[in-house]
Parts: structure tokens; C-alpha cells; sequence
């Protein structure tokens, strides 16, 4: 296996990354889930073991997120002689802030913290020109678009359901969509397992690179199986055994939702989640259904949206870049002062 000729520092940064993406179950996951448990169509134990499935199953989705991370955030050709303590500064920076989001429960994004840490610490080492500024501008931009998006989507999808089933009864509707919601979930556990896993993959498969050219031959970015098999394996632990405090941010604090509005809301998050992995833009599922929520709320009354915690979680989106990589470019600093 290729794993068997690397440094120490590039083995603990791959059982990190395995160790981030675990971490990812925790916070991110659980937002797949978080209105089919609000309108308990599926009890948490229920829809914790069904994300857990088939966010693993997210492996057999494109992989254009993994080259995303591994190509076009920093230039890993020009920071190549550093990029293995960086890689180790941008996982840990991003485990540290997940940590510390998911300890006050507020949804945030694990894709943006490790998007952040590379910036950061890939910044410490060659400033501006450690950037590869199509893809990073590119992902910060669907910072604001993803929940955007997902509340438009969300939004209008719940007015079409309103307008089709208004001549039904409330008690009707639900029991149908009630059904459809364990679907709609699925596929948003299953678009979530496509995106936030192939982030851990593109690290390994950088640090597999990294490897490869060491000897100064010259090797192709590319994830091996083994790489897709183990971070999707993380994140499916990660789901199945955390992500209470998030789930109960999410289904109980923003918006109240009945089935049918549940469905709706993670419909619309996985159109657009299943898009942005065709097109290797890494997006946060915490943004998306977030915005999905808030938009089936805003469909009875603007304030039928709890929109103090909206605030919340906003704010949260907005600082995750800057502090993760504010950690990551101080943890290099240390490190390097430490003289690895």
C-alpha cells in the first residue's frame, strides 16, 4: 500500500484527517438529518444509522471535489518543499474549530475550516502567492450563494407543494410527504457523504503526492480507492455516534416544520449539493439546508423564522475562514520556530 513509505509527520496528518473527517460526522452530518428528526418522521436513532449508510455511499459520486482541494486552493507545485507540515497545520486548524463550533452547537462549516487552515497556513509560508485564486475565490463566493440558494430553492418548492396540495387536508399531505421526506433525506445524506468526505480525500491524496515526488519523479494527483473507502468510513462513525447538538440546533431552534416542509427543505439543499459536487465546488451542507430551513419558514411569515439564531449561525459561516486560518498560519509560525 502506498501509505507504507511515508514520513511520521504525513502518517499522523492522514489518521488527522480520518480524525477531521469523524469530526465532520459530528458537526456537519447531522444537518442532513436535522428535519426528518424536527418532524419526527424518524426517530434520531433511526436517522442517524440511515445518514451514517448513505453518506458512505456518497463514494460511488464524482470525485471533482477531492482534486478541488488538492489542486485548487493553494499551489501545492510551489509550496511543495513545506506543504507537509502545512497540510498538518490546516487539518488541525480545522479540527480545533469544528471542536470548538460543535461544543456551543452552532452549525458551522468543516469544509470552509480545513479550506481556511490551507489558506492560512500556506499564507504563513509564501503569502499571497500560496493561493490558487480561481478555486478559493470560487469557494468563498458560494459562502454566500449555497445558503442563498438553498433558501430560494427551498422556497419555492414549498409554494408548488402548497399550490398542488391546498385542496387536500393538512393531516393528508403529511402523510404523504412523511414517506417522501425519508427520501429527500437520504439523498441529502447521500450528496453530504459526496461533498464533505472528499475534502479528507484530497489531503490524503496530496500528501500520497507529495510522497510520490518526493525522489524528484515526476506523479499525477489522483485518489485512490483505499483514500474514498477510509474518509467516507470516518464520517459515517462520525454521524453515527455524534451530532446530538447540531441536530437539535437545526430541528428545533430556527423554524418549526411539518413533513412536508421538511421534504422541501432538503430537496432543495440536495439539488443543489448533488450541482456543486458535478462541479468540484466544495460547499457546506450546514449552509445549504440551513438556508432551506429558513426559506420553508419564510413561506408562512418572516417571523416564523427564529432569525436571532440565523444571526448566530451566520456569523459563524463568516468567521470560520479567517479563524481557521488565523489558527493554521500560527500553529506553521510554531512549528517552524520549532524548527520542523
Amino acid at each position: 500500500m502506498e501509505i507504507l513509505g511515508l514520513t511520521l509527520l504525513a502518517v499522523i496528518t492522514i489518521l488527522m484527517t480520518l480524525g477531521f473527517d469523524f469530526v465532520n460526522g459530528f458537526n456537519d452530518s447531522a444537518n442532513s438529518i436535522s428535519t426528518v428528526v424536527a418532524t419526527k418522521v424518524l426517530t434520531p436513532f433511526q436517522a442517524v444509522s440511515m445518514a451514517a449508510v448513505f453518506n458512505f455511499l456518497g463514494i460511488f459520486l464524482w470525485p471533482n471535489i477531492a482534486n478541488t482541494i488538492g489542486n485548487g486552493i493553494i499551489d501545492k507545485d510551489y509550496l511543495r518543499e513545506q506543504l507537509p507540515v502545512i497540510l498538518f497545520c490546516a487539518v488541525l486548524a480545522a479540527i480545533i474549530w469544528d471542536l470548538i463550533t460543535w461544543w456551543f452547537g452552532i452549525p458551522t462549516s468543516s469544509s470552509h475550516a480545513l479550506v481556511g487552515g490551507l489558506i492560512g497556513a500556506g499564507g504563513a509560508v509564501a503569502g499571497l502567492n500560496a493561493i490558487v485564486w480561481s478555486g478559493s475565490t470560487k469557494t468563498v463566493l458560494f459562502i454566500v450563494i449555497s445558503p442563498v440558494a438553498g433558501l430560494a430553492a427551498a422556497f419555492l418548492l414549498t409554494l408548488v407543494v402548497m399550490n398542488v396540495a391546498h385542496k387536500h387536508s393538512r393531516h393528508q399531505v403529511n402523510k404523504w410527504f412523511r414517506k417522501l421526506q425519508i427520501a429527500s433525506a437520504a439523498t441529502l445524506s447521500l450528496t453530504h457523504g459526496a461533498n464533505d468526505a472528499q475534502k479528507g480525500m484530497g489531503i490524503i491524496a496530496l500528501i500520497l503526492w507529495i510522497d510520490a515526488t518526493s525522489s524528484g519523479a515526476s506523479a499525477s494527483f489522483h485518489v485512490p480507492l483505499w483514500t474514498m473507502v477510509a474518509c467516507q468510513t470516518a464520517i459515517s462513525l462520525g454521524t453515527f455516534f455524534g451530532g446530538w447538538r447540531i441536530v437539535k440546533t437545526m430541528a428545533s431552534r430556527i423554524t418549526h416544520l411539518d413533513a412536508s416542509q421538511g421534504f422541501c427543505a432538503e430537496t432543495g439543499a440536495a439539488i443543489l449539493l448533488f450541482s456543486t459536487a458535478k462541479l468540484g465546488i466544495p460547499v457546506s451542507t450546514t449552509h445549504t439546508i440551513s438556508g432551506g430551513i429558513m426559506g420553508v419558514g419564510a413561506t408562512r411569515r418572516l417571523s416564523a423564522v427564529r432569525w436571532g439564531v440565523g444571526r448566530r449561525i451566520v456569523l459563524a459561516w463568516i468567521l470560520t475562514i479567517p479563524a481557521s486560518a488565523t489558527v493554521a498560519g500560527l500553529l506553521y509560525l510554531l512549528l517552524h520556530g520549532l524548527g520542523l
